[in-house]
Order: structure tokens, then sequence, then C-alpha cells
């Protein structure tokens, strides 16, 4: 990637993985501001499968934040999340608080490079890709990566959080 690239694509989520030399391919594509489907959105617009892009969602879990980073194509078991770290019980955390955490907008929350570290699920179905896609840290802006390296990157813990629509 060169430096042109690297300034264009720059975000915390992109500075992360710089750091930690992990190798990620940055895919962009015109964001609509209509649209409030944010992951069907980039599949559609980047011609990739809904089940190989994930979407970065935050919990109250146990009174503490915690990341779930499921596929777009389903959605987020909160009962299955909490099970995952322990805890009795789990529930969607208030986008204003999941935006002061991370210093992203919704929509466009990594789960790389958040502003507060916290603890992360990652669902195990992104082990069947040899890449998945997740925010890059702005609306408009994925992230390919393999999903071992994104595990790696964000502490993440495998388990299987997420479920069909």
């Amino acid at each position: 990637m060169s430096k042109k690239q690297r300034g264009e694509g720059s975000t915390p989520a992109t500075q992360a993985l710089t750091r930690a030399g992990i190798a990620f391919t940055l895919r962009a594509y015109a964001h609509d501001p209509a649209v409030t489907d944010f992951g069907g959105e980039a599949a559609a617009a980047l011609g990739v499968a809904p089940e190989r892009v994930f979407k970065t969602l935050l919990a109250e879990v146990d009174g503490a934040l915690a990341v779930a980073v499921v596929p777009v194509s389903g959605v987020l078991d909160l009962k299955a999340l909490a099970a995952a770290l322990a805890a009795k019980r789990a529930s969607m955390a208030d986008p204003a608080l999941a935006e002061r955490k991370t210093g992203y907008v919704v929509g466009g929350i990594s789960p790389l490079g958040q502003r507060t570290r916290l603890r992360t699920v990652l669902d195990v179905s992104a082990r069947a890709h040899g890449t998945v896609l997740v925010s890059g840290g702005r609306r408009g802006l994925d992230i390919e990566l393999a999903p071992d390296d994104l595990a790696r990157a964000t502490g993440a813990v495998w388990a299987e959080i997420g479920r069909p629509r």
C-alpha cells in the first residue's frame, strides 16, 4: 500500500493493524447517507457475500461493555454472548455510549483501534472464510483481513454468538 493510500484510509483501526504488522486490504465504497443497514450496504457495494462482512456491536454484559463481531447476514445472540464471557446477562449498549467508548460513529464502529480496549467475542463462522471484512473506522470504509489476524488484533475469544435472521 502506498503512503498516499495509507493516508487516505488512515483511521485508528488501520493504524492499529499497521503497528501490529498485520496484513490487510482497504475496501472503500460510496456510503449513501440514507442507508441505515451499513453492513448490508457494504456487502452489496463491495460485491461480497454478507456472510463474509462482519458488524461490530457493543453490548453491556453484566454491567461492563463488550464487543461482539457477527456476520451482517445474521443477528447477535445476546444469551450466547453472555455465556461466552461467563456472564449472566447481556443487552445492547446505548449507541451514544458505544460511540464515546470506541471513538467511532455508529455504522463505522470498527472492532480495531477502539479508544477503550473492550473484551471482544468473534463469531466462529468467520473461520469458514479465508478473509472477512469489518468496518475500517468510518462509513464507506471496510478492512479485509484473515479471521485469525482479526482475533489476534482484537484479543477476541471465539464463540458461536451469531444466529440467522
